[in-house]
């Protein structure tokens, strides 16, 4: 039976990619991991391989940053990825698991409401009265059967879990063990287990780290896209594979509008125009590019099924107003007043200002 996903994991969108890297791969590899550490770059960061097959690039940014995260994986210090969002940890994160372990699914999603059970493991309670605390009554965590299997398990924001399930993490991530005291028992970690964490440092109400277990990762922090053109090639990337994915009946959006979209996120961003010339507030928000995305896609949905398919300015005006606006008091000032005296004064933008108007009324 075959199924229509909604959203492939990365070893299975990439399945391909990653078979071929297998099969060029001659280098040495870590123990338990499917590719070598130069194999698993090459996946991330894109390029030929002497067959011709070219690797598609996961991630535009700084080649440096993925090496170190990539070697990092390779020892016994944990990775920590850390950035303001939109910088693509989560991406990155997941087609590093999937490159090395073919597995990107061992994933604990970090909230408020994260308990430790999360992180070590529960126990199937019927069987727990039933039988008494065995092995057959344990449920372990996906960290657990990280360390059983030798693979990469996943850890999404790290920082918005309390502090004390945090701490659990201190005994896993220095002895390579997790103590079972109900069985008298400890699992330890399998050659090639390893962590890779996420965090942001934007949120409100982090819980920031304690220096025990800051001590146990190594942080490699990934930047915002360092140049317009670095981040339109993102967004036109992501919206392509996207658009694909959701079967989205558009024509692919046009170079320029997304050029408009992300220029008006960068300049709110730095507080700044393109130009240098003119000093702006900034909104509550962080406007990633992430959101970029995500209002591009919102206005090809629009297009296709309410408009003749070809995105215009009033389908990406709602989907922008959103993004910017999220304190309906001190963004929607801010936002007026990009849009008088950015937006309207700037030459081919005056349609852009218009459905923007409308939208803001």
């Amino acid at each position: 039976m075959t199924f229509n996903l909604l959203r492939e994991h990365a070893e299975q969108q990439f399945a391909l990619e990653l078979q071929a890297l297998a099969q060029a791969d001659n280098r040495p590899r870590p123990p338990n991991w499917r590719l070598s550490p130069w194999a698993v770059a090459l996946y991330v960061l894109g390029g030929k391989l002497p067959n011709g097959l070219v690797i598609s690039p996961k991630y535009f940014g700084q080649a440096r940053l993925i090496e170190i995260a990539i070697a990092t994986l390779a020892t016994d210090r944990a990775l920590l990825l850390l950035g303001v969002p939109g910088t693509a940890k989560t991406w990155v994160a997941e087609h590093l698991a999937a490159a090395i372990s073919g597995d990107s699914t061992l994933l604990v999603q970090g909230t408020a409401g994260t308990s430790e059970e999360s992180i070590r493991y529960g126990w199937n309670y019927a069987r727990l009265l039933a039988e008494g605390p065995s092995r057959a009554a344990l449920v372990p965590s996906p960290l657990l059967r990280a360390m059983q299997l030798g693979q990469i398990a996943r850890l999404e924001e790290l920082t918005r879990m309390p502090a004390d399930v945090q701490d659990a993490l201190i005994t896993l991530l220095s002895e390579k063990t997790l103590p079972i005291p109900e069985l008298g028992e400890e699992v330890q970690a399998v050659k090639g287990f390893n962590l890779i964490a996420t965090a942001n440092n934007r949120d409100r109400g982090v819980n920031e780290l304690s220096s025990a277990l800051k001590r146990r990762f190594n942080t490699v922090v990934l930047p915002l896209p360092a140049s317009l053109e670095a981040e339109v090639e993102i967004v036109q990337q992501r919206v392509a594979a996207l658009g694909r994915a959701l079967e989205l009946p558009a024509e692919p959006p046009a170079l320029e509008e997304i050029r408009r979209i992300v220029t008006v996120f960068r300049e709110l961003r730095a507080g700044l125009t393109a130009d240098g010339k003119t000093r702006l507030k900034s909104p509550s928000g962080t406007l990633s590019t992430a959101e970029a995305i995500s209002v591009v896609n919102s206005g090809l949905a629009l297009a296709a099924h309410f408009g003749d398919g070809r995105l215009r300015p009033n389908d990406l005006a709602a989907g922008l107003l959103g993004a910017v606006i999220k304190d309906p008091v001190q963004d929607r000032v801010v936002w007026l007043e990009y849009l008088e005296t950015v937006v309207k004064e700037r030459a081919g933008w005056k349609d852009l200002y218009r459905a923007c108007r409308e939208v803001t009324e």
